[in-house]
């Protein structure tokens, strides 16, 4: 698989399959594709899998994309304006994303759920209890609300992010919260009571805007009609 990352804050992902290789995607996913790729619906495995992409904010089915006949093309666009990275999963290397990051992967690669294990993490972390975890080996093409920001943490070195501007980090980062000091802060800081920490070592990437933010903002200026 070849793929060309093309436009500035409204991009697509264009992925050119040689015959009999394949791509997983989201439905509402896929932008445009030549005429000799199949698409199957699959529910991905197990129902249980199923219902813990729903969970996670994901649709229960995938759609697999397969070039037939030769080469085949297919292009993903995302549903917000932002970013499209592309990262690569091994065995050894899984990645834990936020709700809704998932765009496309390629075939060997696995979505599944991922269930933080602090209670306290899962409520005030920005991104809540359940996120997604890719796993298994290839590509995978992520879609990123705004801009994209990445560190490379070492071993217990920290960063503390605000709520919601958690895209993805290694599998291999401990996510935790921290109070805001100071009633003031609280108070009249704007920055909400919680923050999100990530301890390394791993890489983590941040985005720079959040989407649930923005709807909570675009909701608060919109008049009562009471």
């Amino acid at each position: 698989m070849k793929y060309e990352i093309t436009g500035d804050n409204a991009p697509a992902v264009i992925c050119t399959l040689e015959n009999g290789e394949s791509m997983i995607t989201e439905g509402g996913s896929m932008a445009w594709m030549s005429p000799n790729m199949e698409m199957q619906t699959s529910g991905g495995g197990s129902l249980g899998k199923a219902f813990g992409r729903m969970l996670s904010g994901e649709r229960v089915f995938q759609n697999i994309y397969t070039a037939r006949g030769g080469q085949g093309m297919i292009a993903f666009a995302p549903s917000f304006p932002g970013q499209i990275l592309a990262l690569d999963v091994t065995p050894d290397h899984p990645i834990i994303l936020q709700k809704r990051a998932f765009l496309a992967s390629e075939s060997g690669v696995e979505l599944s759920t991922y269930f933080q294990k602090k209670g306290m993490v899962g409520f005030f972390g920005g991104e809540g209890f359940i996120m997604q975890k890719v796993s298994g080996r290839g590509k995978v093409f992520i879609e990123i609300d705004g801009s994209a920001v990445s560190y490379k943490l070492g071993a217990g070195e920290q960063i503390i992010v605000d709520t919601g501007s958690l895209a993805a980090m290694d599998a291999s980062c401990s996510m935790d919260i921290v109070t805001v000091k100071g009633a003031k802060n609280v108070l009249f800081g704007g920055e909400g009571l919680f923050n999100t920490v990530i301890t390394g070592p791993g890489n983590v990437t941040l985005q720079t805007v959040s989407f649930t933010g923005l709807v909570n903002t675009i909701a608060q200026s919109i008049p009562s009609s009471n």
